[in-house]
């Protein structure tokens, strides 16, 4: 008696495949019959206090906020002047090519300055006052002298 040309292995693939195939149609059934959602259990509500809920809000409960009211940007007279003039000390300077860096006291990043925004002759580790500007590739420094 012959043996048989299929071997077990091949007979375990093809139970795993069908097994597989039986789950994605009964997942299809079970989607389809399964649980139908009307569009009141996907709403949800924003009550007074900015929080989302399932319950609509009363009606008693609601304020009327006139349209003037709602700003959107900076608050109107919050305007904060800073002052223009910087110190700073000079972390690089290139006589050569005339061109450096100073970096600011207060925030610590540094400016962009070049020969021709300097008054007076400068040098790196000077502690300078300093305007700044924004330049063709960013903030520049301009009105640059030596701090007294």
């Amino acid at each position: 008696m012959g043996r048989s040309q299929e071997t077990f292995n091949k007979k375990e693939v093809r139970n795993k495949k069908e097994k597989k195939r039986k789950e994605k149609v009964a997942k299809r059934l079970a989607r389809k019959d399964g649980d139908k959602q009307s569009m009141d259990d996907m709403i949800a509500y924003v009550d007074e206090n900015g929080m989302l809920s399932s319950a609509p809000p009363e009606p008693g409960t609601k304020t009327e906020i006139k349209l003037e009211d709602i700003e959107i940007s900076v608050p109107r007279g919050s305007s904060i002047e800073e002052d223009p003039i910087k110190k700073g000390l000079v972390s690089f300077f290139n006589e050569s090519k005339g061109f450096g860096f100073i970096k600011n006291m207060d925030t610590k990043q540094d400016v962009f300055v070049h020969i021709n925004n300097v008054i007076g002759e400068i040098k790196e580790g000077n502690l300078v006052t300093y305007e700044v500007e924004m330049g063709q590739r960013g903030p520049t420094a301009v009105n640059v002298e030596i701090s007294k």
